[in-house]
């Protein structure tokens, strides 16, 4: 009787400490941070964020962490980077109180930005500066000749998918 009991035990334990074979285990994504300590946790949809850009005025901020892939990066040091929001449009992010910059070949990476989202109207002087950051050809840096709306964003932290 003791035996049945103590193979009956063993066969439990090894029972149970078995990994399932149905639950493939989740491996978690590792991130490069970059300015203020933040995790991926509750970052909304950048379809969300363009929704909530519809709703605000120029001089208006929303605090808010999304996630979405990087469109461009500064070539000269990293200092703003373009973050698409939709296949037409994307936030110009800059980093709070120039403290951090992102990688030169972060175009293309998976991102977390953590900060506040506002509306602006970018003057044309401005525009011709990002531009010729962005290592575009002089024709199209001459090509500016209007001010626009842009969707900006002050990051305090960043999530750059390893």
């Amino acid at each position: 009787m003791k035996k049945n009991i103590l193979i009956l035990a063993a066969l439990v334990l090894a029972v149970a400490c078995q990994k399932k074979k149905d639950e493939p285990a989740k491996p978690e994504a590792k991130f490069a941070s970059f300015g203020s300590k933040i995790t991926p946790d509750q970052a909304i949809t950048k379809e969300a964020l363009l929704a909530q850009y519809a709703t605000l005025k120029e001089g208006d901020t929303v605090p808010v962490k999304f996630s979405s892939t990087i469109n461009d990066v500064c070539q000269k040091k990293g200092c703003w980077m373009n973050v698409a929001l939709s296949n037409d449009q994307e936030t110009f992010v800059k980093f709070k109180d120039y403290g951090f910059f992102m990688p030169l070949n972060a175009k293309g990476s998976e991102v977390v930005v953590n900060g506040k989202a506002f509306l602006s109207i970018v003057s044309v002087d401005e525009l011709k500066h990002y531009a010729k950051d962005a290592g575009k050809s002089q024709a199209s840096i001459d090509s500016i000749t209007q001010p626009e709306k842009s969707f900006g964003f002050i990051a305090d932290g960043v999530l750059i998918k390893e």
